[in-house]
């Protein structure tokens, strides 16, 4: 009897939850938090989800502010897990009016779609750093391109207008002294 109502009770649920408004597509890659947090949700193991979070957080990150930027999203995406177990854990669903049914279809709907959008925020935290980090390596990269080809440049300048010019000035200046001396030797004769 207690399996009957046990199925009962799941399939009333099923009915009540089944329709979710999240569409494949909006999960995500499967390798991406958002899926794994989503379908976590979706299979009702919460505490998994939650877990999959925290662990997420915990990880090392290659970026220093990291968990400063993402950890009030993660907090908040657990409070939606907390609630969206409670109206999915709803005690006697089945007892409630259509319109109370119907009312809490909406927040649960509308805790998964805020649930889906701070974990999208995480993502775009996560894709901003290291966009961020990028550009901060090419600037780094351009400065040193810019830094070699003044130095070079400057190098240049300096061996023709110490080297090179200098020696230009001792060979003009022995010409110069030569054809003077043989225009003074032929002016002589």
């Amino acid at each position: 009897m207690a399996i009957v109502i046990h199925e009962d009770r799941s399939s009333e649920e099923k009915k009540l939850f089944g329709d979710t408004g999240i569409e494949p597509t909006d999960l995500g890659r499967p390798d991406s938090l958002r899926y794994k947090v989503l379908t976590l949700v979706l299979d009702e193991r919460y505490d998994s989800a939650i877990q999959e979070l925290k662990d997420f957080l915990d990880d090392p990150s290659e970026y220093p502010d990291f968990k400063a930027r993402v950890g009030r999203f993660v907090s908040h995406c657990i409070d939606l897990i907390y609630a969206i177990k409670a109206k999915r854990g709803f005690p006697g669903i089945a007892s409630l009016t259509r319109a109370k049914q119907q009312e809490l279809r909406e927040k649960f709907k509308e805790h998964l779609r805020e649930l889906q959008y701070s974990i999208k925020k995480i993502e775009k935290n996560q894709t901003d750093l290291r966009v961020h980090d990028v550009r901060s390596t090419i600037h780094v990269v351009r400065a040193v391109w810019y830094s070699i080809v003044s130095v070079s440049v400057l190098g240049f300048i300096l061996e023709v207008s110490q080297g090179f010019a200098k020696t230009s000035y001792i060979v003009a200046d022995d010409a110069f002294s030569r054809a003077v001396s043989w225009l003074f030797h032929l002016a002589n004769l």
